[in-house]
This record gives structure tokens, C-alpha cells and sequence, in this order.
């Protein structure tokens, strides 16, 4: 993924709009339009809108309510393309201004609708299709992370020393590709009862799905994957002949590749593993429940326990000044990473995910770990503080850490914290980016990433819902 380009953004004062501080106000208008007009949206929800009123009618703060306009609706304005084929609803979703499908992506972006679809038939016909395209995705290739809507498009890394098909946009190999799919459809089926997307063709995505985290347990070969890259950028390619650097099977699943889309370190990336304990045991209660299908819903849940037993064993280190706290990779042969990444799955997101309760004493000591000055990526500074990461550098924050930072908190202080940083981060844009620099939020990478902006979306309506007096 090209996530290279670092913007500071300056469009505003040149289309005449006033600057105050870090918004950009215009005569007519407290906040300029930035949502796209109506017959320029992709797809528009009825419940969605709904939802926008009623926060900006109820909450007082008007930055917060231009915000939330501008960022909920975001995936739905400009990233979906929805249509029927062979009878099945079809949503292909771009992540903004790169074109092609990510599995990650793609479940994070239509995430937060889910709670709208019961009031919204159009609006979960068109989440049916993101699990309808996901599947096809998966058939094609379960090791990639990333696909065109064209089957037969070839991507601008198909001299990648993988296995390279038409249709795929990229082939790195991150665990948290197949479990994206597995927690949108099963909360999808929670939430509606509808069990029409989950044909044959989704149960042999989830065969897929097991079959390929076993093979990528690695217990008596390398297996069938590898990946190496003519780059530069040491996180972009697999050392070793693209296999990675030795780890001891052990009961995890080897993942190459973070969902920051850069190279592990060590082979077993420790927030992936909790989620595919999740997961599996998710596609499991499907299985049995929709097909009747105990054996392979069987293999999924013994499965979830073997690495859910290893992860006990394997996943925690000790911290000289925070005790014991889980580490982010290992390698099964007493190495360690201690850090993370403001992508998720990360460790700070394990409540999110539901593999932890945040409340739990090694999660709490290991968030203590996390959002401190101990983990080599939170950055701090006259613009905020928060996780960045490798993918775009040293003391860049990504909003997306923030947002999980809140979502995982029961702490009414750290919440509005994170909210006030999250509101005065947006450089005037009226939208959330991949990153903006710790001590200057007009310095950002990447003007249109709809993950951030939904789920930013998602921690304003959650907080209107559960605390609205934080929003004040």
C-alpha cells in the first residue's frame, strides 16, 4: 500500500475560507460544506441521516456535530459501489483514495451501520453484499490481503515473489484478513437473523479460512506461502527468502504481515492470534447453527483452544517497570517485541475485538505499558499524544489509536481527553486522516481514509448514546 506522502494541507485558506485557530470558518457558515452534495454520494441511508440529526439537535458543541456529519457517512459517500449480481447484493469498497478492496478495511468501514440496519433494509442489503464480495474475495486467494473489483485487473505488484493472480491488488499474508470477514458476518447474522449470505459458498471460505491457519501453524514445514519484494522499504518485504525469520512452532498462527500492511518482526503478532481465537469460535456457532455442521464447526473450535492455550504460554513478557504485560510479537523461542501499532488488531484494541475484558489486569497493565513513554511508537507532543507506527513514521500519530484508546476506556476523563485531541486534529478538513504530527495536526498523511472518519463516526455515536455529557 502507498502510504508514503506526507501532505500539509493548505487548500482551505486558498478557496478564501477565514482561518481561526484550527477551523476554517466561512461567512455564510460557523463550518464550510465538505460532505459531498447529495447526488454525488455513493449510497445514502435514511437511518444514517437520521442519526446525524439527531446528534447535531442534541449535541451543543457544533465542531463535534460537523464532524460527525462529515466523517460517519463517510464509507457510504464516497467508498462503496453497491449493485446486484446474479441476484445477491454486491458491495465492492475502496479504502478512499487507494482503489481497491482491503478484507480489513472493508469490515471496518461498514462496521459501525451495523446497529442502523434493522431501521435500514437498503442498508443492510448493502452490508449483505460487503459479506457476499468478501466471500468471492477469500475464494480467490486467502492469503491476500487486498482485491479489485475487476477480476481480471492486474495489480501494479504482480512482479511480488508470491503467488500473484488477476483480481488481486496485493498478497500479504495477515492473519486478521480472514478474521475481519468472520466478525462482520457473525454480527451481522446477531443482529438481523438473516441467513442468506451465508450459502455454500461462505461455509468453503471458512473451510478456507481454517485450512489456511493450520497450514500456517508451520508444525512440520514452511507451508505453501511466501512473499519477497524489489523494495527499499525493509517493512515491505519477508526476510529469509520471503518465510521470515525462524520461530518455533509452538501453536500459533504465523503472520507475515501486520494489519498495517508492513512485515513482522517476529513471526507470531499476538493481537492477530486473540483474534482468530475469536473468530474461529464465532464461524463455529455459524457452522453449527446455520448448517448443521459439527464437524468442521468442531475443527474451528479446536483450533481456537490450541492457540488460545499457546497464547497463555507464549504471549506475555515481563515489563521492569509495568510487571507482567502481553508483548506484541514473539517468536516462540523466548524473543520478544515489546511496542504497537495503531492498527488493529492491535493490544490496545483486545477489548474492542472482544478477546479481553478491559478490565482485566494484564490488559490494564499492558495499556499502562502502551500509552506510555516505554512503547517506542506513542508519541506525544503540543498536538496531542497517541500510537503511530513503522508504516508512516516516527512521531506521527494516527487518529485511529485514539479512537480505540476511547472505545476501550471506561474512564469518563480519558474519553473526553481523546475526543478533544480527535476534534482538533482534523486541520480544518472536517475529517479525521491517517496520521497528523505530534506537535503540528495541519502536517497529515492521507486527506481520504474512510476507515478513520467511520470509526471516528462510531465513537461519536457510542459516546452520544452511552455518555452524551462528555460531549459537551
Amino acid at each position: 500500500m502507498k502510504r508514503r506522502d506526507f501532505l500539509q494541507h493548505t487548500a482551505f485558506a486558498s478557496a478564501g475560507i477565514m482561518v481561526s485557530g484550527n477551523l476554517f470558518a466561512s461567512p455564510q457558515n460557523d463550518f464550510p460544506v465538505v460532505r459531498p452534495p447529495l447526488a454525488e454520494r455513493n449510497f445514502s441511508s435514511p437511518a444514517v441521516e437520521k442519526a446525524i440529526a439527531q446528534f447535531k439537535s442534541r449535541v451543543a458543541d457544533k465542531e463535534l456535530g460537523w464532524l460527525f456529519e462529515n466523517c460517519f457517512p463517510n464509507t457510504l459517500d464516497t467508498t462503496v459501489d453497491f449493485e446486484t449480481i446474479d441476484g445477491k447484493p454486491d458491495t465492492y469498497v475502496i479504502t478512499g483514495d487507494i482503489d481497491a478492496m482491503w478484507l480489513r478495511d472493508s469490515t471496518a468501514q461498514v462496521w459501525p451501520y451495523l446497529w442502523l440496519i434493522k431501521e435500514d433494509p437498503k442498508l443492510q442489503q448493502l452490508i449483505a453484499g460487503v459479506i457476499n464480495r468478501q466471500t468471492k474475495n477469500i475464494l480467490i486467494d486467502p492469503y491476500a490481503n487486498a482485491f479489485y473489483k475487476d477480476v481480471n485487473k492486474v495489480s501494479e505488484w504482480k512482479d511480488d515473489l508470491t503467488e500473484m493472480k488477476p483480481g488481486i491488488h496485493e498478497r500479504k499474508w495477515e492473519i486478521d484478513s480472514l478474521c475481519y470477514p468472520i466478525r462482520l458476518a457473525f454480527h451481522y447474522w446477531k443482529r438481523t437473523g438473516d441467513q442468506t449470505p451465508f450459502d455454500n459458498d461462505w461455509k468453503q471460505a471458512i473451510r478456507l479460512t481454517l485450512k489456511t491457519f493450520r497450514d500456517q501453524q508451520r508444525k512440520t514445514d514452511k507451508g505453501v506461502y511466501k512473499f519477497e519484494r524489489r523494495t527499499s522499504w525493509a517493512t515491505d518485504g519477508v526476510p529469509l527468502g520471503g518465510y521470515g525469520y525462524p520461530a518455533k512452532p509452538a501453536g500459533l498462527i504465523f503472520c507475515m504481515f501486520r494489519p498495517s500492511d508492513d512485515a513482522t518482526i517476529f513471526p507470531f503478532l499476538i493481537p492477530s492470534n486473540f483474534f482468530a481465537v475469536v473468530s474461529l469460535r464465532q464461524a463455529a456457532e455459524m457452522l453449527q447453527k446455520i448448517h448443521g455442521d459439527a464437524a468442521l464447526a468442531n475443527q474451528c473450535i479446536s483450533l481456537a483452544s490450541e492457540v488460545d492455550t499457546a497464547l497463555k504460554q507464549y504471549a506475555t513478557a515481563v515489563h521492569p517497570a509495568f510487571g507482567k504485560i502481553y508483548a506484541y510479537e514473539v517468536n516462540g523461542l523466548g524473543s520478544y517485541n515489546l511496542m504497537d501499532d495503531a492498527n488493529v488488531p492491535s493490544l490496545l484494541s483486545l477489548p474492542y475485538l472482544g478477546a479481553v475484558k478491559n478490565t482485566d489486569p494484564l490488559y490494564q497493565n499492558t495499556r499502562r505499558f502502551l500509552l506510555s513513554e516505554y512503547n517506542p511508537f506513542f508519541f506525544k507532543g503540543k498536538a496531542g499524544e497517541g500510537i503511530g507506527g513503522p508504516h508512516a513514521g516516527t512521531d506521527l500519530i494516527w487518529p485511529l489509536s485514539i479512537i480505540i484508546r476511547a472505545l476501550t476506556s471506561n474512564d469518563d476523563k480519558e474519553i473526553r481527553k481523546c475526543i478533544s485531541i480527535l476534534k482538533s486534529s482534523h486541520a480544518g478538513t472536517g475529517y479525521m486522516h491517517e496520521t497528523f504530527h505530534k506537535d503540528d495536526a495541519n502536517k497529515f498523511t492521507r486527506k481520504w481514509f474512510a476507515w478513520a472518519n467511520t470509526i471516528f463516526g462510531e465513537l461519536l455515536h457510542k459516546t452520544f448514546e452511552q455518555k452524551p455529557h462528555l460531549l459537551t
